[in-house]
């Protein structure tokens, strides 16, 4: 989609502005400057009462950000009057354009809240002491500004939402991995792992509260988070999430039933026949899963074979949307390799590739089927830990910190080094945008680094 230039929409936001005497714009500027807290909290009341709209909104974020930030684009909004000042107006607009698409905010909804605010200023005019023409022409001017504003934002809106709908559609192939032979190994043998790990449990004796869940084994995140997205829309992938419910949800807690006898013998080896049922069919169709789609997209790291950046918008956007719909947590953790510069100086970037390539095994191997490791470029990894809250995530920050200290990295001319890494979490808190997150994550890290390195700081 073609994007209008900054020169054209600078143009016509000038050519707006002169239809109008300067007398009114100047009453115009004044009464948003005046009442721009006014009318933000009649437009946040209008909006949290609203059921499309309070989904996206709590008290707390109008109270502690929101407000001050529509207080600032109301004042705004009638102020710039030279070329700089209209650029810096427009591209404001184009901002919370992308945001509202990166957080998937209905475009309806916006323009909902826009005649909110133009309805709001034609009451609030109605007591200042103007004549017929004067109220007809600033309401023009704040109608006409405030439509150019939400054309602008629409615009940012459906570019920001196609490219992101294309990375969804991209993302969705390539979702699994790049080996899809080793992946299916890889899932089937978690499957058996976890049916093994029952049957196991049951013979010790332990009661259907003390089993654990497929959902919440290595297969069940992989599924849930990865698997389920990869192949969505497909029968089998329904089956299979039907099934680990079953085996969850009815059957594990049959077992805590108390049956006396050889009744009891009885119920239990049927329940067991009844999960192994289950589980063959959550093999058998993760097996027509895999031979349908063997032919994935590649979004990996040259180097290191993790994922890139590529795909990293989509995965946090539903991540979110995950965790909203299903009240869970989950978590990014940013780490950066302290002082890598001195390994490139001193050893060559030969070496440094090898440091990466062996920094992203340790990663892999510490984190589950579930999570998402990226390398977003130099020497900076990224990951998400899904269903995770905030003291779980700690405890995983400091263990990938202490399995780096601890581990001795060999150089292609022989020589062993250790590295430390410094990391930043951030836990999802409820707010729909990602780079939200991003950025508290980013922080933390430079907490971490300009504290003196090799320690993990949370958010």
């Amino acid at each position: 989609m073609p994007q209008l230039s900054l020169e054209h929409l600078s143009a016509e936001w000038f050519s707006l502005n002169r239809k109008f005497p300067p007398h009114t714009q100047q009453f115009v500027l004044g009464f948003f400057q005046d009442k721009a807290k006014t009318l933000s909290d009649q437009f946040y009341e209008a909006m949290l009462a609203d059921p499309g709209a309070s989904r996206f909104l709590s008290n707390d974020d109008v109270q502690q950000r929101l407000g001050a930030s529509m207080q600032r684009w109301l004042s705004g909004l009638f102020a710039s009057s030279d070329e700089e000042s209209v650029k810096r107006l427009i591209a404001e607009q184009q901002k919370v354009g992308e945001v509202h698409a990166r957080i998937d905010l209905p475009l309806h909804i916006v323009l909902r809240g826009a005649r909110c605010l133009k309805e709001s200023f034609s009451t609030l005019v109605e007591k200042y002491a103007l004549s017929g023409d004067q109220r007809v022409q600033a309401i023009r001017l704040v109608s006409d500004t405030i439509d150019l504003a939400m054309e602008i934002m629409g615009q940012a809106y459906a570019i920001s939402h196609d490219r992101n709908s294309r990375a969804e559609e991209s993302y969705r192939l390539f979702a699994i991995t790049q080996n899809i032979s080793k992946e299916k190994d890889q899932q089937r043998a978690a499957v058996l792992h976890w049916e093994n790990q029952m049957m196991f449990s049951q013979v010790v004796g332990k009661k259907g509260s003390e089993l654990s869940r497929i959902q919440a084994s290595d297969f069940g995140l992989w599924f849930r988070h990865k698997g389920a997205h990869a192949f969505e829309g497909s029968s089998e992938s329904t089956a299979i999430l039907e099934s680990m419910e079953q085996i969850d949800n009815v059957l594990l807690p049959l077992f805590g039933a108390q049956i006396e006898g050889s009744e009891a013998q009885v119920e239990r080896i049927s329940l067991l026949h009844d999960v192994r049922d289950k589980v063959r069919s959550i093999l058998f169709n993760l097996d027509s899963l895999f031979e349908q789609n063997n032919e994935l997209e590649s979004g990996r790291d040259v180097l290191t074979r993790l994922l890139n950046r590529k795909f990293m918008p989509v995965v946090l956007t539903r991540q979110i949307e995950q965790a909203t719909k299903q009240n869970t947590s989950f978590a990014v953790v940013t780490l950066d390799i302290d002082h890598f510069k001195q390994v490139n100086d001193t050893y060559g970037h030969q070496a440094g590739d090898s440091v990466l390539q062996q920094l992203a095994l340790i990663l892999l191997n510490n984190s589950r089927s579930g999570d998402y490791l990226f390398r977003l470029g130099g020497e900076e990894f990224l990951l998400i830990a899904v269903d995770m809250d905030g003291s779980q995530i700690e405890r995983l920050a400091e263990k990938l910190r202490g399995r780096v200290e601890r581990e001795k990295l060999l150089l292609p001319n022989g020589h062993a080094i250790n590295v430390t890494v410094s990391a930043g979490v951030s836990c999802f808190d409820g707010h729909p945008d990602y780079q939200r997150l991003l950025r508290k994550a980013d922080d933390a890290l430079y907490k971490a680094k300009s504290s003196g390195r090799n320690r993990v700081v949370i958010a």
